[in-house]
């Protein structure tokens, strides 16, 4: 306890006062009539008795008011640990991304939070959140200290690349829901790849105080080795095709010396190449090796660094990169067309066995010869072209599409020759297609104006940058309203008219150009971008994109064809890299998009019956472990409220609880207040009437 003003203590002298009152009374005496006082002896009467305190009850009321009034002035408080009675809410979170693996990062992490919750009041409300590629709410606001103790032991360090920006986007909107002050402490390596793009974006809102805590060690990460990439086929046909079973790595230093490096190469646990790089300061190399023979199915891969001359390696965490190879024999790609035009074959053929990653047999055959032809026997179908086909082939083909299967067309001029120069589009089931000739109108052709660079089949096509299509020429297209078709532009023209779409029919997809595949309806075929068009367009309508290859960690992998009806026999499966089905039965039958959290290999099997060997690695901006500049790091805490700080070190760091001073002036006036009406009453009871003494 003490005094805000103890110069006001000196009042206490002020207690005489009624001890004064009660000792200067008046002797009062009642006059009686006598005969005669001549024979009386003149004499003082003692006046002791009257200096004698009297009315106890009273003097001790009017002692106790006025020492009150004193001790309200002097404004007593006593100290206490800030509790929830303030309002100010306890945020403790904890980075688990990929980087704080690194020694003892973590670890010192969950020790500063635990002793941060240890120090906290019992009635404060805390919450426990934990920072990756999300903001991860482990706990609710609550008091207990077990829940949120045990929230905070059982974080383990996970393989995402942490965000700042997600820290300061997760914020402001739990403050729309939370206006009391909140007092947030993060532990984290502060590290720099972590900041986003845009400084506004990990602006904390005014009523956050921030506290950094960054890890021991993590302004000086070290020098650090990492495989920052790798490039290998997906798909494999023959793997003595040196220039199909190249597998190209590169090695990067982070705030490292010169030194010599060996790169291995192994498949399913076992070295099958392996090169010796020098590695400059700092810098990067690239390293050609060799796939060699593989078996059939899915291998698991691995590309992996270590020194040669011992040189300490501060992360080895992120000394390997994995992917999964798929061997098979070259699948077959049925390409329907119509009976007079057999050019675009010519010009998809050449370009399909152009194309670095595909490993397709192409088998054309016209209209007439394609009405016993089972489409189940091939990886994608592709109709140029066609008009009309036979009623069993588009049945069949219906059934694959829905099945999982999926159809390139090409519409071309057949598409606008039926009745009144109306079509109808195959497998789509479209009628009333008319067409549109642009080489009769005055331009001649028209252009490119809008490309969906989002979707894999186009991938940089950018038309305002130099992609593939910005140079392209349409003579001809047909009229489609791909909004009625329910399907997704991923090429316009000029003048609005779809050019390519994507329309998702059961499991499987149909993509559809407006256009032909030769070179009369459009340059497309004498375009540079072309190969590669066809190459991401039969990657994709096969699914090969999706069976193997790499991703990284917290990006999605498409499960089943999205909006699809899915029956109880359509389920998926997944197995994480633990060996464990994280999927439950229902959400197996219904789920469109896995998120893989985990480095390592995942095994799937989709909604159409395909497996699938995925290889998942963390994002490699994790391995530079640099941390943010101490300038910085202090005007992000200063971005919220009341100028937040940045606590040095985890290690020895001592946390204390800290206290407030809360003043006890209301309740001293308030016993006050009862002193001044009880000494009211007690003078009214013995001083209403003067009593004569005996």
């Amino acid at each position: 306890m003490g005094f805000l003003a103890p110069w006001f203590l000196a009042g206490v002298v002020a207690l005489g006062v009624p001890v004064f009152v009660h000792l200067l009374r008046r002797q009062t005496t009642t006059p009686s009539p006598f005969s005669s006082l001549m024979f009386f002896e003149r004499g003082i009467q003692s006046s002791t008795r009257h200096r004698r305190l009297r009315y106890l009850l009273l003097f001790c009321l009017r002692t106790a008011l006025v020492a009150l009034i004193v001790l309200a002035f002097a404004n007593p408080f006593v100290r206490r640990a800030n509790a929830g009675a303030n309002g100010t809410l306890l945020m403790v979170v904890v980075d688990d991304s990929f980087s704080m693996r690194v020694g003892n990062r973590f670890e010192d992490a969950k020790r500063g939070a635990l002793a941060i919750l240890a120090a906290k009041p019992g009635g404060q409300r805390a919450q426990v959140m934990a920072l990756g590629s999300q903001l991860q709410v482990l706990t609710q606001p609550v008091p207990d200290a077990g829940t949120l103790k045990a929230a905070v032991e059982a974080l383990q360090p996970g393989d995402s690349k942490g965000s700042f920006g997600e820290l300061g986007r997760g914020l402001r909107a739990l403050t729309e829901m939370v206006h009391t002050p909140i007092e947030l402490h993060l532990f984290s390596d502060m590290q720099r790849t972590e900041m986003p793009g845009n400084f506004a974006d990990m602006v904390l809102p005014g009523n956050v105080k921030l506290v950094l805590h960054p890890a021991s060690g993590a302004g000086a990460g070290g020098a650090n080795w990492a495989v920052e990439s790798v490039e290998a086929p997906a798909q494999l046909a023959d793997p003595k095709d040196k220039r199909r079973s190249r597998v190209t790595a590169v090695v990067a230093g982070y705030a490292t010396p010169a030194a010599s490096k060996t790169v291995s190469l192994i498949v399913n646990g076992k070295v099958v190449a392996s090169k010796r790089v020098e590695v400059p300061a700092s810098g990067r190399v690239k390293v050609e090796l060799e796939l060699l023979d593989v078996p059939y199915g899915f291998s698991r891969c691995e590309v992996r660094v270590a020194a040669v001359d011992g040189a300490v390696d501060a992360f080895p965490a992120d000394d390997a990169s994995v992917f999964a190879v798929r061997r098979s024999d070259p699948e077959r790609v049925l390409f329907v067309h119509g009976s007079g035009e057999a050019r675009s074959a010519v010009y998809f053929g050449a370009a399909l066995g152009a194309a670095a990653e595909s490993s397709f047999v192409l088998q054309s055959v016209s209209t007439e010869q394609s009405g016993d032809v089972d489409p189940g026997r091939y990886a994608f179908v592709a109709l140029s072209d066609v008009g009309p086909l036979p009623t069993i082939l588009e049945n069949a083909l219906v059934k694959y599409v829905k099945d999982g299967g999926s159809v390139l067309i090409a519409a071309g001029t057949s598409t606008a020759r039926g009745s009144g120069g109306r079509g109808r589009i195959p497998v789509l089931g479209a009628d009333g297609v008319e067409g549109k000739y642009y080489s009769r109108e005055g331009a001649g052709f028209a252009g490119v104006a809008q490309v969906d660079s989002t979707h894999p089949v186009m991938g940089d096509a950018g038309v305002e940058k130099d992609g593939e299509w910005p140079e392209l020429k349409v003579f001809y297209a047909a009229k489609i309203d791909a909004a009625k078709l329910g399907a997704r532009v991923l090429v316009r023209l000029g003048d609005g008219t779809p050019l390519l779409m994507d329309k998702p029919m059961g499991e499987g997809h149909v993509l559809l150009l407006a256009s032909g595949l030769e070179n009369l309806t459009n340059d497309l075929p004498l375009q540079p971008g072309f190969v590669p068009f066809v190459d991401r367009a039969a990657r994709y309508l096969s699914g090969e994109d999706r069976l193997a290859g790499a991703r990284v960690v917290d990006s999605f992998v498409q499960l089943r064809t999205t909006g699809a009806g899915q029956t109880a026999s359509a389920g998926v499966e997944v197995v994480d890299p633990d060996g464990k089905r994280p999927l439950a039965l229902a959400e197996a039958r219904t789920v469109q998009s896995f998120p893989l959290t985990r480095r390592g290999f995942y095994q799937l099997r989709f909604a159409n019956g395909k497996d699938a060997v995925v290889g998942v690695n963390p994002d490699r901006r994790e391995s530079d472990l640099a941390a943010i500049p101490e300038d910085v790091l202090k005007l992000w805490a200063g971005s919220g409220g009341d100028g937040g700080q940045a606590m040095p070190s985890l290690s020895g760091a001592n946390i204390r609880a800290k206290e407030t001073a809360n003043s006890l002036w209301w309740w001293v006036m308030l016993l006050a207040l009862v002193a001044a009406v009880a000494e009211c009453v007690v003078a009214a009871d013995h001083l209403g009437t003067q009593r004569e003494e005996a």
